[in-house]
């Protein structure tokens, strides 16, 4: 199993790239880096995942993901799920988790076509 992670930070805005699996071996290292950007700059009002590169989600990857939001909730700092493949889309369609996680995050939640579930467009 393999994760790279890529983070950047600029100002109010920090991005960690993810590509590969995001599975139970792999997930405290996501987990991590989000947890220090979140840690590290308190002006930060956007944290981005990039998951373009995403390969695999299990049950322990949708766990860290929700453990993420919870973190930048308190902190008040919105999360977005950008890039997210068709496959994690599903995944949190049937978990009922895409609107927790999707939808909450995103400032004009009222443009539901922005955020269809099985759409892979950039959030």
């Amino acid at each position: 199993m393999n994760l790279f992670l890529s983070v950047a930070a600029t100002g109010r805005s920090a991005c960690v790239q993810v590509s590969g699996d995001l599975v139970y071996e792999t997930v405290d290292a996501m987990v991590d880096a989000a947890g220090q950007l979140l840690g590290r700059q308190p002006a930060l009002a956007d944290l981005h995942l990039d998951l373009s590169g995403l390969a695999i989600c299990d049950s322990a990857g949708l766990s860290a993901l929700l453990l993420v939001h919870r973190r930048s909730c308190e902190k008040g700092v919105r999360l977005h799920l950008d890039h997210r493949p068709r496959f994690l889309d599903r995944i949190l369609d049937v978990t009922g988790t895409f609107e927790h996680l999707v939808t909450a995050s995103v400032p004009d939640a009222g443009a539901a076509s922005q955020n269809t579930p099985g759409e892979s467009g950039v959030r």
